[in-house]
């Protein structure tokens, strides 16, 4: 188990360094050795089985950093099931907090001092604070030995991210994390020799999995970012790379484009990204525009395009379930765009010497291969209303099995049932998971294509949100890449057309009647579309999760319910607004 791995370093190699915390824009920098996080995680530990944990939730309300991995740990220390979530906002709703606090029917929160001192501040609800144990792990003094878990024990809840439904407790068991920390070191490559750079929240898993706990477990040292720093000063992320020689790092697809828009060519004059071998891109839809676009901006800092590692994952499955190999490129192929968007994947070769020629990309989609199913797994793509095996070119739902595949939903019988207890119609071959993303398999190689409940279906024909959002997002300059939602509204029994995009802060006064019709032409040309609700909301106003993946379903909901935050709105004339705006 993990907290055996985290004894035997502590035991064996206990001044090796361990993790290095960068706060304040890199100013202020923590470290600590095997010899330290154990100290703490037993501390933490030995203070959770004093008070009978064992078995129990508890609640992880820490900011990214040394505090949150000595809470994590402390509760596998302990037997305690970690259940983490973002910390409180002073003077802002803490839903999301709120509802996986009653949803994971936690006992105890970790916490810190300053956030314990001021309580009342961040939860004036007398009925959350008097109904649970809280504890200032800052202020936790000794240590002692642990408990040893069996891999059938819950190691933590993860909580989906909640980008198309309410955030649910995913159950990962002690033998579920083992094995996904083993695939990820055997797709990556790494070595004790490796060195990571990691500014991804640890909430979720990618950053808990592959940020914090993967160098644990190999053993290789990871310095890690404050997320917030990453979204203000993406430079930063960079920057620490090359400043500590880090061998791997990533994130999901928008961290590579907001780089390669953001990073000045003084700033790119400083940067040294030689030692760069692995950079994985995962979590969301990853663009092969986005690879080239940060490939060319970086190549003269030393990137290397073969570094590039897209990759496919789901806290269902703990992370990851596929990867490419490190060793080549990232496989990228073009289809006939027709034909996709009626489940059939027809390649399509672009024509010799037409980059960027407009009818050439109207024709075609290009997809960038997730990889192939990693050791012990299993992939396979099934029509999701037979539920019977889809053709190589056929796009259907991505299924899987394997030992990664997690136990289920906390307090959720039904909704584990439906989603991790899915059977083949023809052969009963299962238990398999249902990702609820659409893709296809070729060659042993992944590409998915979008997610099925944000699927947009007019007059026959299913249209994936994400390329509609790339398109628009380029047909204006004032829209905010990445901060929009593309999806349809029922009116008068006929599906249409709805574009919900944030406008810059720099663009805040333009005129709207302009910008919707940049956006129509746009996605007339590319689709053959009639957009019939433009929507243009104001800076950061788009509902995100806390990831940053797009919420369309609440996006849809909050246009509605005239909730969301607008500058202004176009509607073609003669459509049903439905209590639109």
């Amino acid at each position: 188990m993990l907290i055996d791995v985290l004894q035997w370093r502590a035991q064996t190699q206990p001044d090796q360094l361990a993790y290095t915390f960068l706060s304040n824009r890199g100013q202020q920098e923590s470290a600590c050795t095997y010899r330290d996080v154990y100290q703490r995680a037993s501390a933490v530990g030995a203070a959770l089985q004093s008070m009978d944990m064992s078995g129990e939730q508890v609640m992880l309300c820490c900011p990214p950093g040394l505090d949150f991995i000595a809470a994590f740990l402390g509760c596998l220390c302990s037997g305690a099931i970690a259940v983490p979530c973002y910390p409180p906002h002073r003077n802002k709703p803490n839903v999301r907090l709120k509802a996986i606090l009653v949803d994971s029917q936690a006992r105890a929160v970790l916490t810190t001092a300053h956030i314990l001192e001021n309580l009342h501040e961040y939860f004036p609800e007398p009925e959350i604070r008097n109904g649970l144990v809280w504890l200032a792990i800052d202020k936790i003094g000794a240590w002692t030995d642990g408990f040893t878990p069996a891999s059938h024990d819950l190691a933590f809840l993860q909580y989906t991210s909640g980008s198309t439904s309410t955030p649910k407790g995913v159950m990962v068991s002690q033998a579920n994390l083992m094995y996904n920390l083993k695939a990820i070191e055997q797709c990556f490559e790494h070595t004790p020799e490796s060195y990571g750079v990691i500014w991804l929240p640890p909430y979720h898993d990618m950053g808990l999995v592959g940020g914090l706990l993967q160098p644990l477990y190999v053993g290789f040292p990871a310095v890690l970012l404050p997320p917030v720093d990453f979204v203000s000063f993406p430079y930063l992320w960079l920057q620490t790379i090359s400043h500590y020689r880090a061998t791997v790092s990533g994130g999901p697809n928008f961290a590579y484009d907001l780089c390669a828009r953001t990073v000045t060519p003084e700033q790119k004059a400083a940067l040294d990204l030689s030692s760069w071998k692995v950079a994985f891109n995962g979590a969301e839809p990853v663009c092969s525009e986005t690879l080239d676009r940060f490939a060319e901006a970086f190549e003269s800092c030393g990137f290397r395009r073969d570094a590039f590692l897209p990759c496919y994952g789901l806290a269902e499955a703990t992370l990851i379930v596929s990867g490419g190999a490190r060793v080549s490129r990232p496989i990228v192929r073009r289809y006939d765009r027709q034909s996709l968007q009626q489940g059939h994947a027809i390649p399509r070769e672009s024509r010799a010497g037409c980059p960027g020629n407009e009818s050439t990309l109207d024709e075609t989609i290009t997809l960038v291969g997730c990889g192939q199913s990693l050791a012990g797994g299993k992939i396979i793509i099934v029509d999701p209303e037979s539920r019977l095996p889809c053709a190589p070119e056929q796009v259907g739902e991505i299924w899987i099995s394997g030992p990664g595949i997690a136990q289920g939903y906390w307090g959720k019988s039904k909704e584990t049932q439906e989603t991790f207890h899915a059977y083949l119609a023809h052969t009963g071959e299962g238990p398999f998971l249902r990702t609820g993303d659409l893709g296809l398999m070729q060659d042993g190689e992944l590409f998915v294509t979008g997610r099925l409940k944000d699927v947009i279906i007019i007059q026959g024909r299913n249209y994936y949100p994400q390329d509609i959002e790339l398109t628009v997002e380029q047909s204006h300059l004032a829209l905010q890449p990445g901060g929009g939602a593309a999806f349809s509204l029922d009116s008068s029994n006929e599906a249409r057309l709805a574009i919900v995009y944030e406008l810059k802060l720099s663009h805040r006064k333009v005129d709207v009647e302009s910008v919707a019709q940049a956006i129509r032409l746009a996605v007339k040309v590319h689709y053959g579309l009639e957009v019939d609700i433009v929507a243009l909301a104001k800076p950061a106003h788009v509902p995100k999760t806390s990831s940053g993946k797009i919420q369309r379903y609440l996006c849809r909901a909050m246009l509605l319910d005239g909730s969301l935050s607008l500058i202004g709105s176009s509607i073609l004339s003669g459509v049903v607004r439905e209590t639109v705006i």
